[in-house]
């Protein structure tokens, strides 16, 4: 092994693809048991890794010098083998500050709440108190290691500025999980989590309800990268190849989801988005009908709307369950908060807004089969419409058009 990263489970890992199109160097993916990484830090059978859950602080007793600021933290996440010594440094650090930066939070003099004890969270630490946070207060379930629990944070932190999850609580596969209700802190000002896979988590979701600044760990990721490919290498490396890297990734790992009332051009406009991103286009609405063996009409005339929303939903779930694609959902779909959330973990959802005296009823469709019908759905959904997308398209000129927008705004998103 020349470089790789080296933790428990890592099915769930990006490294491999990030440090691929950094350097030309051999990266590998290796986990190691508990009882296994005794023998694996002295065997010394590498040229760098990194380090990532649980072993970001086992691994600094094998170690024959540390930088001061890894000393510091507690916690070491890069390691280079320099003529049999080896080396500690936590690269850590610098992605998270580059995330927190890059959400533009300004953390001076704010209170700030970090999620786990392990060793993240004492990188998560000292980034917090490097950009000048007032207090950090450490949470757990245990409350252990300094830290105090969920239910003494409700009661006593209920006016922290900022969160910082650390821990692994919503990561895939456990995505519906959450580690905190933020509805509890009034004063919220942004929420940061490392976890980089789904890309929004469940505390994310619930962040950009509220309409507090949240974000994901994918570009503190990448960026911690950047600097560890500089340490294996002994050479600087330009920065921006991070931001470069960081959209290459989440362009391969997500789907483009639209939203919008029935013949607002989600079709049309999707198949040629699809092309021209070289993704796959998926219609929910005939994902659902092939799935049922019958029609949309059929199943609200004879079942009931009740029952086509259940169907939607497994529908969308269905497509939202892969990556590079373009979603096409039913003008009710995003009624249901658990769609939204199912689209949004790792989609952008658009809303194509086309004016309301545009829309033409569709036969096929009972719930938008004459023009009255249509005005009171619009009335009911256009604020949903607003609140539940990442951003609006307004549909005017060609599909291509239309879709030519989307790809502008979707580069200026990431």
């Amino acid at each position: 092994m020349k470089y790789g990263l080296i933790g428990e489970k890592l099915g769930h890992s990006y490294s491999k693809i990030i440090h691929g199109q950094i350097a030309d160097y051999e990266y590998e993916l290796k986990e190691i048991p508990r009882d296994g990484l005794d023998a694996f830090m002295k065997a010394k059978d590498f040229l760098g890794i990194n380090v990532t859950i649980p072993y970001k602080q086992d691994v600094i007793p094998y170690l024959d010098e540390i930088d001061s600021a890894a000393a510091a933290i507690g916690a070491v996440n890069t390691i280079v083998n320099k003529n049999g010594k080896l080396y500690g440094y936590n690269t850590d650090f610098y992605g998270l500050k580059s995330l927190i930066l890059r959400m533009g939070l300004d953390m001076k003099g704010g209170k700030v709440l970090i999620l786990g004890t392990g060793g993240t969270s004492k990188t998560a630490k000292a980034v917090a108190e490097d950009l000048g946070a007032a207090s950090v207060t450490k949470v757990s379930r245990s409350g252990s290691d300094g830290a105090i629990t969920y239910e003494a944070a409700y009661e006593s932190c209920g006016d922290a500025d900022f969160v910082i999850n650390t821990t692994p609580c919503g990561m895939y596969p456990k995505e519906d999980a959450s580690p905190l209700d933020l509805s509890r802190f009034k004063a919220l000002k942004g929420a940061v989590d490392v976890i980089y896979n789904p890309d929004r988590t469940k505390l994310i979701l619930q962040a950009k309800s509220l309409g507090i600044k949240g974000s994901g760990g994918l570009y503190m990721l990448v960026m911690q990268a950047v600097r560890a490919a500089e340490l294996f290498m002994d050479k600087d490396i330009d920065k921006s190849i991070g931001v470069t890297i960081y959209k290459h990734i989440k362009a391969q790992k997500q789907n483009v989801c639209l939203i919008g009332m029935p013949a607002s051009g989600k079709t049309t406009a999707g198949k040629v988005l699809a092309e021209k991103l070289g993704y796959e286009f998926m219609d929910t609405d005939v994902l659902l009908e092939a799935k049922a063996g019958r029609t949309i009409k059929n199943i609200v005339e004879t079942d009931g709307e009740l029952c086509f929303r259940n169907l939607e939903t497994e529908a969308i779930k269905e497509a939202a369950s892969g990556a590079n694609r373009v979603i096409a959902t039913g003008g009710g779909a995003m009624l249901r908060m658990e769609n939204v959330e199912t689209l949004m973990k790792n989609g952008t959802v658009v809303f194509l807004d086309r004016p309301v005296e545009e829309l033409a009823p569709t036969g096929d469709r009972p719930l938008g089969n004459t023009k009255e019908k249509i005005l009171n759905l619009y009335e009911v959904r256009y604020p949903l419409y607003c609140e539940r997308c990442d951003f609006k398209v307004d549909v005017k000129g060609s599909p291509a058009d239309v879709a030519e927008e989307i790809i502008r705004r979707l580069s200026d998103e990431n």
